[in-house]
């Protein structure tokens, strides 16, 4: 009855507005798609609760999944047709690290939206190391070197110094080996015989889901973790932690989330495939139109249950364009959520490079790959024809800008300048081993780990 009548209102809006009355002929056109509950599935929430899903023929359904893992999984043997994905699920899967599976993307998520968060005991240890402000606060970003003397007094005391990451391939693993290297801390190595990432390693990183990252905080399992929102402003306002730098100030507008579906999938539904893309671009341009005029209406989406299910407080904190690093010490972020800004959306093939110099970075590729490899693999998985594609039935329907899209790109991006890292050391996507070579702690070359320590 209720896909009856929403097929009839469909009906009658396509029939009555011009900018909807042409829509593709899916293939699917009934689709379940999974999340995980983190600010950044916004896309697709709004895209289902503005209508954007049943304005291109399809009928949805969202279904929170209870880790990555098993989100993967689901996509994979056909239980998901799609879902919201950490960037490097789909590159490490097409490669075959962890499970094998051809898993594409013609949509990436946003930008930004990570922090990094510690217990308090240990920011209290971080304090004495960390510049001030003419007005005493802390000095932002603040860097793991003021971590550093506290790592190595639990050393001396024989204790181990552990983190959280939400999973192996995720960008908080990445993000957190970034900000504990450019400290001049070691984060660990994986190996194929050892996958724990923690060969060598200064401070020992494992995999908490995200919503439980501020329970195992105050437990003092872990001493610090990298995620993205709420659970970040939720150590805030329950006095557990404080947020040390976000992923905005580690590296600015860098990607985040992806939106990921089977190669198969793909091939099967073409036209599904640009019409779920489509709803999705209009959902971003909403989240971030007239200076993110939409956001607290978004909160008030996110802070349901049936999504994120987070205080409306909490959520707020960053997605309207601030961030609270200690109770009281709230300052403008204007862009630690971007959802279509600066080209958000569009699948970058230097940023799925990024990813993969990350693996390689920390052994999760074993071997060193010639540049040509990186562009290999990443023309693989990442779609921006099929984005384009999408992107140009909505301007043909008045429903987005044609100056919005960078319809001459070759798929990389202008080099990220060294300004715009934590590390001062630019990234060029078209030049991935150079980019190795250039960072401080990490394989590159032809080193390979070899039992406990870093050979070549």
């Amino acid at each position: 009855m209720k896909r009856a009548l929403s097929l009839a209102i469909a009906a009658s809006i396509a029939a009555t507005t011009p900018a909807l009355a042409e829509l593709l002929d899916v293939e699917k056109d009934e689709l379940t798609l999974g999340f995980i509950k983190l600010t950044d599935m916004a896309p697709l929430a709004i895209a289902y609760e503005n209508g954007y899903f049943e304005d291109e023929g399809l009928f949805v359904t969202l279904e929170p999944q209870a880790n990555w893992k098993v989100l993967l999984d689901r996509v994979i043997d056909g239980q998901l047709d799609g879902a919201h994905m950490l960037a490097g699920q789909p590159l490490a899967a097409t490669i075959g690290y962890g499970t094998k599976a051809h898993i594409v993307t013609p949509f990436s998520m946003d930008l930004n939206g990570n922090g990094i968060t510690v217990a308090n005991e240990i920011w209290e240890q971080m304090l004495p190391h960390i510049p001030k402000m003419d007005d005493g606060r802390p000095q932002h970003p603040i860097s793991a070197s003021a971590l550093k003397p506290v790592v190595e007094a639990y050393a001396d005391e024989g204790k181990p110094f552990n983190m959280g990451m939400v999973f192996p391939v995720s960008t908080h693993n990445y993000e957190l080996r970034y900000w504990l290297a450019a400290g001049g801390i070691e984060p660990g190595y994986y190996s194929p015989e050892n996958i724990s990432g923690q060969i060598a390693a200064d401070v020992l990183l494992s995999v908490t889901p995200p919503p439980q990252m501020p329970a195992t905080l105050e437990a003092g399992t872990i001493y610090g973790y990298c995620v993205g929102e709420p659970w970040n402003q939720a150590a805030v306002f329950k006095g557990i932690g404080v947020p040390v730098i976000t992923d905005y100030e580690l590296w600015k507008n860098n990607p985040e989330k992806v939106f990921g579906l089977s190669a198969e999938f793909v091939e099967e539904n073409p036209n599904t495939t640009l019409a779920l893309t489509k709803a999705l671009i209009r959902a971003a341009i909403w989240l971030d139109e007239n200076d993110n005029a939409n956001r607290e209406e978004a909160v008030e989406i996110l802070a349901r249950s049936e999504y994120v299910g987070a205080d409306y407080e909490v959520i707020a904190n960053s997605m309207t364009g601030t961030f609270e690093y200690e109770k009281g010490d709230k300052r403008a972020v204007p862009d630690f959520n971007v959802f279509f800004r600066y080209n958000a959306t569009y699948p970058f093939y230097s940023d799925a490079i990024w990813y993969l110099t990350q693996m390689r970075r920390w052994g999760q590729i074993p071997e060193a790959k010639t540049d040509a490899w990186y562009d290999e693999v990443a023309k693989d998985v990442y779609k921006p024809a099929l984005y384009l594609e999408a992107a140009r039935h909505l301007v043909e329907e008045g429903l987005a800008d044609e100056a919005d899209f960078p319809w001459d790109s070759d798929g990389y991006k202008a080099p990220t300048p060294a300004e715009d890292i934590i590390d001062g050391i630019a990234y060029d996507g078209k030049a991935p081993n150079a980019y190795l070579d250039t960072l401080p702690i990490g394989l590159k070359g032809a080193q390979t780990v070899v039992g406990n320590e870093v050979q070549g």
